[in-house]
């Protein structure tokens, strides 16, 4: 197993103290239960049950560790590998299956308006404490943008959020909404509705709203939570065939194998551009579908069509 950051490294990058909608059962693998101190599992807890998941399988799991490209060598499929660890070194590693479950948290949506690379703009959430008593800006209306937004204020920022939308999104968690709704009408975070960025600079953020009037809103650290998208150069560079406009690798929808002998796709990154429509309780059989007899396969494709994600996932 090839990680380029820590075990389930995807998943550091989630809100710190984030409940995840999916209840316990719903997270386990390999028939290891799930403990959790409440209805829903934690981040904290998620990481805990993973890092013990792969000390209990025996995993061999190499952290902090890039693919970089493969290709088809004789009956094999040859994967090349680059460390971060130590002296960077570059490896080449064969293997009968490839199977690409990168996810999609290593690629943020940029913006691509000017100062988006300044050192105070982060895409990722932060511990809020670090937001304490500053002017805290913050672009998404899902649920990262939500619980950044909400554990800033909570730390003591002074937030904005800035959404382009008219409204939070459908999607955003049952707990949450109430809260953030409350909050803005309380008016204890700020909200800019149909706002869209135009700048970003040392001290502040302008917006743009709908009517095209550029308002500049002070900001000492600016959270950019617009969404992520997998890696679709390396999916090219080791020859997937992509769907123009979904970028979706194609596959075969019994076994998951792309177009590439020995490759396979899983998870997230089967769905392109369209993430969302893959979650963890139709995602998890996809390990069966690639692994298993032509029973399993069916079985577990059954059941993760049969899985409609619930409102507020």
């Amino acid at each position: 197993m090839i990680d380029a950051g820590a075990v389930a490294n995807s998943i550091l990058h989630y809100p710190v103290g984030m409940t995840f909608f999916t209840t316990p059962e719903r997270l386990e693998v390999g028939n290891h239960p799930v403990v959790s101190s409440g209805a829903r599992p934690t981040r904290e807890e998620a990481l805990k049950y993973y890092r013990g998941v792969a000390r209990a399988e025996g995993l061999r799991v190499r952290t902090y560790t890039q693919l970089t490209g493969a290709a088809r060598s004789g009956s094999h499929v040859v994967a090349e590998l680059e460390s971060a660890l130590g002296e960077p070194r570059c490896e080449r590693l064969a293997c009968d299956r490839l199977v690409l479950a990168t996810g999609y948290f290593e690629h943020p949506n940029l913006l691509q308006v000017p100062g988006e690379d300044l050192p105070h703009v982060s895409h990722y959430s932060e511990e809020p404490h670090r937001t304490s008593g500053l002017d805290v800006v913050v672009v998404g209306g899902k649920n990262s943008a939500v619980e950044m937004a909400l554990g800033a204020y909570r730390a003591g920022a002074r937030v904005t959020l800035a959404y382009r939308g008219t409204t939070l999104k459908p999607s955003v968690k049952y707990w949450l909404r109430p809260d953030m709704e409350n909050r803005i009408k309380a008016c204890e975070i700020a909200a800019r509705w149909s706002s869209t960025i135009c700048e970003i600079t040392a001290a502040d953020v302008a917006l743009q709203n709908a009517v095209g009037e550029i308002e500049r809103v002070p900001a000492d650290l600016v959270y950019l939570l617009t969404g992520y998208h997998p890696d679709f150069d390396l999916f090219q560079r080791i020859g997937l065939e992509l769907e123009a406009g979904t970028c979706r690798p194609r596959y075969d929808p019994d076994t998951l194998e792309t177009t590439v002998s020995g490759v396979y796709v899983a998870g997230s990154v089967t769905a392109g551009r369209f993430t969302s429509e893959i979650f963890i309780e139709n995602g998890r059989y996809d390990g069966e579908r690639i692994f298993g007899d032509d029973a399993t396969r069916g079985d577990a494709a059954k059941r993760a069509q049969a899985i409609e994600r619930a409102p507020g996932e």
